[in-house]
């Protein structure tokens, strides 16, 4: 790769978006069994499900703070490296960006925050219905996020005015197939990569013979269930997706013809996609086949409570499979973004053109190399605080735990 300023800021995007990516799939789908389990309490009173809140809520809340500084950390890359694509189609795909950081980031965060500190403080239906918001909202903000990059994917609903793309149907840009269908792929993704974390840590608990039996047995059990209901959507969503992909990542007579109708428009230029983003595709089927292998294990021991408590063998698999959906994430990522070259916005705007001008390879590297120590540190202490307190169980969490009491002052008796 050399020191190409244009590979080493693809590679640094990579880097940063796939790293964030990891972090926004645990906190969709974490939000969404929180807030289930959370509706559960309140509507039967049951405090086990209560206690089952407050330690998955600690967990979903580690993993959304440290997420949210690599989401800040990655858009600063589109005013340094890829002004080009700001400034020839910033009209269109800057629009969902800034719904999603006006309407639904800005909503999340405060409801959040209302709801981290609202324990015992606000009435328990007010509470249950801060974490619906804060979860609606996440979908609503990842839903425009994937407005922005299905229109990378499939650019709708514009018309290009003196070499600018301006936005003439919003309906098209919202609408679009490879937004929604994508949507559907990620909410299930999400669910499905909850699933496999909530079942592999109760797993570690069940392994150890832990006292807190009842507990990580329904957790188990939400897991279980969350995996066997979202391993068939997340790859019918994904499916679905292939009538819209592009004719050069589809191969066939299709993609010679787009490949001869790119080089009369563009000029000569490799417009098959490269070799990585075939690995990306049969990597993310190989780990899709082992969690529907999980998945199919699961349904058999699903209904028999005495199994899940006792099964040393299987809590061992539930621990090893919790990294399969991060990887089959990542692999259909690389699939999705780098099956797209060499287009920035696919027959509109090549990549290279998209790269700010005057950027040298010397400013590049250098933040290449402070991104990736940033993200790795970020990465690393995510992991270890997930690790560190989900190990603690549920006798070590502090969301919602009462402040301790204050020393009470001493009585001083009279003297005379």
């Amino acid at each position: 790769m050399g020191a190409d300023p244009l590979d080493l800021a693809r590679v640094q995007f990579a880097l940063t978006a796939g790293t964030h990516f990891m972090f926004v799939a645990l906190t969709l789908g974490l939000a969404t069994l929180v807030a289930l389990t959370q509706t559960r309490a309140a509507v039967s009173g049951s405090a086990v499900h209560a206690r089952m809140v407050r330690f998955w809520g600690q967990l979903y809340v580690i993993n959304y703070a440290v997420g949210i500084v690599t989401g800040l950390v990655m858009e600063f890359q589109f005013g340094m490296n890829w002004s080009g694509l700001s400034r020839v189609t910033g009209n269109v795909f800057g629009a969902p960006l800034a719904l999603e950081t006006i309407v639904a980031f800005f909503v999340e965060s405060t409801f959040l925050g209302l709801w981290i500190f609202g324990w015992d403080r606000l009435n328990r239906w007010v509470h249950l219905a801060l974490i619906w918001v804060v979860t609606l909202t996440a979908y609503l903000s990842a839903y425009f996020v994937l407005v922005a990059n299905g229109w990378l994917q499939r650019p709708v609903g514009f018309v290009m005015v003196d070499g600018v793309a301006r936005l003439d149907d919003v309906g098209a840009l919202l609408a679009n197939p490879t937004a929604l269908l994508a949507f559907f792929h990620v909410l299930f993704g999400g669910l499905l990569t909850a699933g496999f974390f909530m079942a592999g840590v109760s797993g570690f608990h069940l392994l150890r013979r832990t006292a807190e039996v009842e507990f990580f047995r329904r957790s188990m059990r939400i897991g279980l269930l969350t995996v066997m209901v979202s391993v068939m959507p997340v790859v019918v969503f994904g499916g679905m997706q292939f009538q819209y992909a592009q004719p050069t990542k589809t191969g066939g007579h299709k993609a010679a013809a787009a490949v001869a109708d790119f080089t009369a428009r563009f000029g000569p230029d490799d417009y098959r996609p490269p070799v990585l983003a075939g690995v990306g595709e049969a990597l993310m089927m190989t780990m899709w086949m082992l969690m529907l292998l999980v998945a199919a294990v699961a349904l058999v021991k699903f209904p028999f409570g005495r199994w899940l408590v006792r099964g040393r063998v299987f809590h061992v698999l539930m621990i090893a499979a919790v990294p399969l959906p991060y990887v089959a994430m990542v692999a259909g990522w690389v699939f999705r973004e780098v099956g797209r070259q060499p287009w920035m916005v696919y027959g509109v705007l090549k990549t290279r053109d998209a790269l700010s001008p005057g950027v040298g390879s010397g400013t590049v590297t250098v933040s290449f190399a402070a991104f990736s120590v940033l993200f790795a540190v970020l990465f690393g202490v995510n992991a270890w605080l997930l690790a560190r307190f989900a190990r603690r169980g549920p006798e070590g969490v502090g969301l919602g735990a009462p402040p301790p009491a204050e020393p009470a002052a001493p009585v001083m008796s009279p003297t005379f």
